[in-house]
């Protein structure tokens, strides 16, 4: 297998529609490009999120993007769960973010993920940036819509008991969700790290619609 390198990211924009949906789809990512000195801007967008959820996506984010050169978090508070309702708004947000930034990566949801809230923020990405070189991340949910990624980032044993940490740190209002657990997390990341014969046996996957070399 030829292995790919992302090098320097100059500019990473990561987009999430609502809080913890990046940190469970790319965060270890997130974290290994940080941790390498690979990462100049990140652009961290959240879509979703009031009250106590705000704060938990605000502490998250900073906590995640610790390595990082240089940061700024946007937090939106469009309704969640009504994100194809309000796509008028969603499409004015990806626009002004369109005229201020050109990024090198764009890490988004998955068009093919089941959940509304999150198709709507993948099918918006790919309207707004057309010459990008932009990854999906995966959520495991109760809908079963996992695919087959044809792409994975490697990450090693302290960069995963990392995000694992982090995700259970900063989202409390969570933990009664059955499915909000380390056990969660680490499987797939297990599963994925089995795919692509990672070294230390775990990773994250992503999909890649279109790349050019």
């Amino acid at each position: 297998m030829l292995p790919l390198t992302l090098g320097a990211v100059r500019s990473l924009l990561v987009l999430g529609a609502h809080p913890d949906d990046i940190e469970i789809g790319c965060g270890g990512t997130v974290l290994r490009l940080a941790a390498e000195g690979a990462l100049g801007e990140v652009i961290w967008v959240v879509c979703s999120g009031r009250g106590e959820r705000r704060a938990e996506a605000e502490a998250s984010a900073d906590a995640f993007l610790a390595g990082a050169a240089r940061t700024r978090v946007i937090l939106a508070d469009h309704r969640d769960g009504y994100f194809p309702w309000v796509g008028d708004r969603l499409k004015d947000l990806f626009e002004q973010l369109k005229g201020e930034l050109r990024p090198d990566l764009i890490l988004t949801h998955r068009r093919a993920d089941a959940h509304q809230d999150h198709r709507q923020v993948a099918e918006l990405t790919w309207n707004t940036w057309r010459d990008h070189l932009i990854l999906e991340y995966e959520i495991p949910k109760y809908d079963g819509d996992l695919g087959n990624p044809g792409l994975f980032v490697a990450l090693d044993r302290p960069t995963c008991e990392r995000k694992v940490e982090l995700l259970l740190k900063h989202f409390p209002s969570q933990s009664d969700r059955r499915w909000f657990t380390a056990d969660t997390f680490w499987s797939l990341l297990r599963l994925r790290g089995i795919e692509c014969n990672a070294p230390s046996g775990f990773a994250e996957g992503l999909y890649a619609r279109k790349v050019i070399i």
